[in-house]
């Protein structure tokens, strides 16, 4: 199997040494680019150009392997061979040819489906974004960038929904020395979200978008999650300026206003695909601490089919992952529990993306990247955001705990400066382990009428909220199991 060696069996010295020098040294710079060269080869990996002439290269490497194990075999073979000999030695050549096709036929199968998943996914040379950043040095984009700030968004543009509603909505900020990452969550129901001042979006709400002295149901339009769809359908889709995705541009500079940060890019996920990403991985484990309904609707008055029960390390596949991280029938407070079961779906998808199980469901993992992703990430910073990932992967994933109540996030006009000191305070703390008994902090229903009045360009005046604890939870301790009766 060594190519050469067949040829100084067989006398043919010279010839025997070229192949079998060539062989040792591409199998040394293999080695040698593996273990030294680990940005080179992040980027050759992410590479669509580069990845062409590894499909190339692996084509013809595998072709001339098998030329040598051919005419190795006739070199060796005597001229007297019996025909029995000769059967075998051809059912020999016919094995190891065999063995040297297969995973060659899978490393260009790989090399094209990694080519086609960047070209797909991620933006390329004519991709258009009214929001990201001008990196100029691109061989180390972090410097001087001590945050990233990347927002997530869960879309769900099921049958049963009037365009697409972005039920999740996640801001990941992460340090980019240290990889931890700050988990900061935003209800989906929260109103008059405002724009940043100067912008075309701040001049048609200069209040926040939302709408007074409308029904409950009337609402629904107005509120967080219908942002994406009727910003666009209300203002045109210039209104931010050139964009591939205007709803995600849109809440990158609204969500930013709100939590006081400035979002770099985006990540997209469509919720439908959300069953086949799991499924690929092979399931997620998460610790479900109380009944979570599958299925059901409280407006329609519809029970779910069954419920989730309580169980630590319970081992989930697709669809009831989906309903593990989407379920909220007759769920008090049903959006802050929804939102930190995202946050321990998440997590538990990170500790099962382990390099062998990506690997082993490599392709199956692409194909599902494919239809269920849309981000404004250019190519040509991935690199950079792989070697990122490989931080984040060993460091610390934690939540920024948010006081509902305080912040006033059921009332019409939230406190949005209370939630800038919020985030502000927690991304300046070091992150602390939280206890393993349940956190109260959802979003209770105000006992008192919201105080009503026409709101100002910042949608309140009064003094913003101090958090109770301004340090980030561990989202590690959060997602331990300690079962309760309700969230």
């Amino acid at each position: 199997m060594i190519p050469g060696t067949a040829y100084l069996f067989a006398g043919r010295k010279k010839l025997g040494a070229a192949v079998l020098t060539i062989s040792v040294s591409l199998l040394a710079v293999a080695g040698y680019l593996g273990l030294t060269q680990r940005k080179r080869m992040l980027e050759l990996a992410v590479a669509p150009d580069q990845l062409r002439y590894v499909t190339f290269g692996l084509v013809l490497l595998g072709a001339l392997w098998i030329l040598v194990i051919i005419t190795s075999h006739r070199a060796l073979r005597s001229g007297v061979a019996t025909p029995g000999s000769r059967v075998g030695g051809a059912l020999l050549v016919g094995l190891l040819s065999f063995a040297v096709a297969v995973p060659t036929a899978l490393g260009v199968q790989t090399a094209r489906t990694q080519q086609d998943l960047v070209q797909t996914v991620f933006a390329g040379g004519n991709s258009k974004s009214a929001t990201r950043p001008t990196i100029k040095n691109k061989k180390d984009p972090w410097a001087g960038k001590p945050r990233l700030n990347v927002l997530m968004l869960g879309a769900d543009d099921g049958a049963d929904r009037d365009g697409v509603r972005t039920d999740t909505v996640i801001v990941a900020s992460i340090d980019t020395v240290t990889g931890n990452v700050s988990l900061i969550s935003l209800p989906r129901k929260l109103t008059f979200m405002p724009f940043p001042e100067g912008t075309k979006l701040h001049d048609a709400y200069p209040d926040g978008f939302g709408k007074e002295g409308i029904s409950l149901q009337e609402r629904l339009e107005w509120m967080l999650d219908a942002i994406y769809k009727n910003v666009p359908e209300q203002q045109g889709d210039d209104i931010v300026g050139p964009s591939d995705n205007v709803g995600a541009d849109i809440l990158k500079l609204s969500v930013g206003e709100a939590i006081g940060l400035k979002l770099d890019y985006y990540v997209q996920i469509n919720l439908a695909g959300f069953t086949q990403l799991v499924n690929a991985l092979g399931g997620i484990t998460v610790n479900i601490n109380y009944p979570i309904p599958v299925g059901g609707s409280d407006d329609d008055k519809r029970p779910p089919n069954y419920y989730l029960k309580p169980a630590q390390n319970k081992h989930l596949w697709g669809l009831e992952a989906l309903w593990y991280a989407r379920g909220r029938y007759g769920i008090k407070n049903p959006d802050d529990a929804r939102s930190a079961r995202q946050r321990c779906a998440i997590h538990a998808i990170a500790q099962a993306a382990t390099p062998p199980n990506l690997l082993k469901s490599y392709t199956s993992l692409a194909k599902v990247g494919k239809n269920m992703l849309r981000t404004d990430i250019p190519q040509e910073l991935l690199p950079a955001f792989l070697e990122l990932a490989l931080k984040i992967k060993s460091a610390k994933v934690s939540e920024v705990p948010l006081d509902g109540h305080a912040l006033k996030f059921a009332y019409l006009h939230p406190d949005y400066d209370g939630l800038r000191a919020t985030v502000a305070a927690a991304l300046a703390a070091k992150p602390v382990s939280t206890p393993t008994t349940p956190a109260t902090s959802g979003t209770p229903k105000p006992t008192g009428k919201p105080t009503p009045g026409k709101p100002t360009s910042k949608p309140t005046t009064s003094k913003p909220s101090t958090p109770t604890s301004a340090a980030p939870a561990d989202l590690a301790n959060a997602c331990e199991y300690h079962p309760v009766t309700t969230p």
